[in-house]
């Protein structure tokens, strides 16, 4: 907790300075607060009326935790996939690159014509979003084994499935949760950008009827909430991160690279 807090105090000090300089600066210029709000009026926005986002936000951490899982698993399965059929990753890895070109802002009005307005359409924007970072972390933390350890392996005559979990797996793992941890974040963002299609609840919803009355402190306050639950989940995965590698290293296991 103290090094957290160690750590912590620089961009919050570097936040509160920015927040302080914004409302100096609106309130200097007196700028409209439709234009650009001042942060104080953002925060009695947040403050007064929490009744009518809080439903929103249990909206969107179902949404986003449904893709989030769904792409996740979608990650490392076409990582595992790629990595034991070599041929198969030559044939597809760069389809895989080139999808990440297409917009999902243009992708997702396809998905609502082939899916409709329900459920499947907004899991498969957010499974989109999130696939793609973890395939590419697992992959990477593959090809980082260590060799002389994968060369001992085969020496004693460990078969490729024992050679996979036993040492490619575990040296796979810190740099598979860097991907989670940029999945989380993206997450949000998916689930936002899939609620402008066309659902009924949610911060992506909060924020557009906030928009189109013109009401930009609740956007802000949207914004905010989108910060804070991005946040959120990268910290759930760091910890995450933190307990399974200390316990793998309390472990003793010789079966990958210790992590400190």
């Amino acid at each position: 907790m103290s090094s957290l807090l160690k750590k912590g105090w620089r961009p919050a000090a570097v936040l509160i300075l920015l927040l302080i300089l914004w409302e100096g600066a609106a309130r200097l210029f007196d700028v409209p607060s439709w234009l650009l709000p001042l942060p104080t009026q953002i925060a009695e926005e947040a403050v007064t009326g929490s009744a009518l986002y809080a439903p929103h936000i249990l909206s969107t951490v179902m949404l986003s935790a449904t893709g989030y899982f769904a792409g996740i698993s979608v990650g490392v399965f076409t990582a595992v996939s790629l990595f034991r059929v070599p041929s198969l990753q030559q044939a597809v890895y760069p389809l895989i690159i080139l999808s990440q070109n297409i917009p999902v802002i243009v992708l997702a009005p396809l998905l609502v014509i082939w899916f409709g307005f329900g459920m499947m359409p907004k899991v498969i924007v957010i499974t989109l979003v999130c696939f793609f970072p973890v395939t590419i972390a697992a992959l990477d933390g593959f090809r980082q084994t260590d060799r002389d350890m994968l060369h001992y392996m085969k020496m004693i005559g460990a078969s490729r499935r024992q050679i996979f979990w036993k040492l490619q797996w575990p040296y796979a793992l810190p740099s598979l949760f860097s991907g989670l941890k940029i999945a989380a974040t993206y997450s949000v963002m998916g689930a936002v950008i899939s609620e402008w299609l066309g659902a009924s609840k949610g911060i992506g919803v909060y924020m557009t009827m906030s928009s189109s009355s013109f009401k930009t402190d609740r956007v802000f306050v949207a914004i905010a909430l989108i910060m804070i639950l991005s946040l959120l989940y990268f910290g759930i995965i760091t910890a995450a991160e933190r307990f399974a590698l200390r316990s793998r290293h309390k472990g003793g296991s010789p079966d990958g690279p210790a992590h400190t």
